[in-house]
């Protein structure tokens, strides 16, 4: 494992502990060799994150749709910058780079990244971890959710462990070394890994 992929919240939150986790995500990818991989802003809890691995001497890598550059957010000091035409092709080139997948509190865009990345695995499309990192209890009801969804048998018990959670970056990156994915059966023609 050498590259993570983030997605998180353009915004900083209601709460210290988001920018304060996404900072420490940041040193510790940066400590551990790991490269960050994210959506390429300067702004909100992207930038920290990316800030952080910057400031630790890591490598950050951004992807970013060209409408958003024009906005002029894009991040100036990054290891490299990959500019695509469309959020669809950021989604796809951020899972084809990275090793694994890390959720930081967020909105609609964080989540829909996330959704995507899971069902993907679902589907056997990557073998990946997948992990939220539980700031302050922010994904408490997302977790919770995960468990109705499950005990209502609208997902396997097997695909409900791809959800790694933990409230530290330590304790989740711990559980993305150890990771397993569970065998998928998959009815797909083609079994390429993202």
């Amino acid at each position: 494992m050498k590259k993570i992929a983030v997605f998180c919240g353009s915004s900083f939150g209601a709460k210290d502990v988001y920018k304060e986790g996404a900072i420490a995500l940041g040193k510790e990818l940066a400590a551990r060799g790991l490269s960050l991989v994210y959506g390429g802003s300067s702004v909100g809890l992207m930038g920290a994150v990316a800030d952080a691995v910057l400031e630790e001497g890591g490598q950050v890598i951004g992807v970013l749709p060209v409408f958003l550059q024009d906005r002029e957010i894009a991040h100036r000091n990054l290891s490299e910058l990959i500019i695509v035409d469309t959020m669809h092709e950021r989604k796809a080139k951020m899972a084809d780079i990275a090793d694994g997948f890390i959720v930081l509190p967020g909105g609609a865009g964080t989540m829909d990244e996330f959704f995507e990345i899971f069902t993907w695995g679902q589907l056997g499309l990557h073998r990946k971890p997948c992990g939220l990192l539980n700031l302050g209890g922010y994904y408490d009801l997302l977790i919770e959710l995960f468990n109705h969804m499950t005990d209502e048998q609208f997902i396997q018990e097997k695909f409900r462990s791809m959800v790694l959670s933990d409230g530290t970056p330590e304790g989740l990156l711990d559980q993305f070394r150890t990771y397993e994915p569970p065998t998928v059966k998959t009815f797909l023609k083609s079994e390429k890994q993202l």
